[in-house]
């Protein structure tokens, strides 16, 4: 996962620099999702080079394995990065892209959904009893995810256009944006921090939800789909609500260190709630899905609040900052995982002991708490332009 968030983190900016110098988001986001279906068909496929080498050594599973993670995320880098951009281009209308920003926040939220109605169907049909046939179930709910995003890959290449913005700035020839002009930015710093630890926030919470619900909590397996559920729908209604409302700088930092209130009060909860309260696990969920949504959509919109209407450059911005939400998660869930390795045989399995913590109740508590609060610190000193202007229409309503 490391190798993979590596080449992830490396790729966003090359991905960025490129397509701010040749353009053609379309072509970027295709060839990202080729990448993306073909290596991650082939992760869930079995180890390719042990097939080919005839061997099952570990060593060659993880350069195989390793090979086709960092395959992904090149792939998943120019097709992030491409979309990302695209909303500076379609319009410079600050109101407008915040809400682009939510209801694309919203439809991940709609695609992460999609995933456990898949893997229902497939448990539902798929009676598994063995180690192979786990595997055989999980293989199929991988073929099928990559079937049906594909097919919303191909309405997205045929229902849109390159962005008429971009268009526009390519016609005149106005020459590329370069990186020092970023970084000679204050501006630039603030948001890249807000954004990685938002990321980083939200990215480590993901990663050891499942281990906490159920190691530490003790709750019903069916738990660990249902509480991410919990979160996923209430991001959703969070997101859209987002969308009818009039932006100016002032109400993203507020919406943002709201987002982050709300994600402190859930951390300090998770890190002090007993097995036996369990069932108050659902309530945080709910809290969380509400803090995750309100300080993705605000950290992403600070990002067009930053590029502005330097649409030659905002790719890079994307890229750059992607960089350092990448290898932080990356080296994040590593430092995690290693010191979990490490820890004596009585916390091997996330389990609480006297005057102990396990790493998953660590980690989901205070590491999310801890980004939400120091970038909330960071949000209230940048300094935002209030111009504010009205979403004509609604997204989710018309063409």
């Amino acid at each position: 996962m490391l190798s993979g968030q590596i080449a992830d983190a490396f790729a966003t900016v090359f991905a960025g620099e490129l397509i701010d110098r040749f353009g053609h988001f379309k072509l970027w986001h295709a060839g990202g999702s080729f990448l993306v279906a073909i290596s991650f068909s082939s992760v869930f496929g079995g180890c390719l080079p042990c097939k080919i080498l005839g061997t099952n050594s570990s060593t060659v599973q993880t350069i195989g394995y390793s090979t086709f993670a960092a395959i992904f995320n090149v792939g998943w880098a120019a097709t992030q990065v491409s979309h990302m951009s695209m909303v500076n281009c379609i319009t410079l209308n600050p109101t407008s892209r915040v809400a682009l920003a939510s209801c694309r926040n919203a439809f991940t939220m709609v695609s992460n959904l999609s995933l456990y109605a898949i893997a229902l169907a497939v448990f539902s049909v798929y009676d598994a009893k063995q180690s192979a046939d786990v595997k055989i179930e999980y293989r199929w709910i991988a073929y099928l995810s990559i079937f049906i995003g594909c097919c919303f890959v191909v309405i997205f290449l045929i229902g849109t256009k390159e962005p008429e913005l971009k268009l526009q700035v390519q016609c005149k020839d106005l020459s590329r944006i370069s990186w020092a002009h970023w970084f000679k930015k204050v501006l630039y710093y603030q948001v890249a921090l807000v954004y990685m630890l938002t990321r980083l926030a939200t990215n480590v919470s993901q990663a050891l939800l499942a281990f906490y619900v159920i190691d530490d909590l003790k709750m019903n397996h069916s738990s660990k789909a249902l509480v991410p559920a919990i979160i996923y729908i209430c991001s959703f209604m969070v997101s859209v609500m987002l969308q009818e409302i009039r932006w100016t700088g002032w109400r993203l930092k507020a919406f943002f260190t709201g987002g982050a209130i709300f994600w402190i009060f859930s951390g300090a909860g998770i890190f002090v709630l007993p097995s036996k309260l369990q069932s108050f696990m659902y309530i945080l969920s709910i809290t969380i899905g509400v803090a995750n949504a309100l300080m993705m959509v605000t950290a992403i919109s600070m990002e067009s609040v930053l590029v502005g209407e330097d649409l030659n450059g905002c790719a890079f911005v994307y890229g750059s900052l992607s960089f350092l939400d990448k290898l932080s998660c990356g080296l994040a869930l590593y430092v995690l995982e290693s010191y979990q390795a490490g820890v004596p045989a009585a916390m091997d399995n996330h389990v609480v002991t006297a005057g102990h913590f396990s790493i998953s109740r660590c980690g989901l508590g205070l590491i999310p708490a801890t980004c939400a609060l120091l970038s909330a610190i960071i949000t209230y000193t940048i300094r935002l332009p209030d111009r504010s202007r009205t979403l004509m229409e609604p997204l989710l309503v018309g063409s």
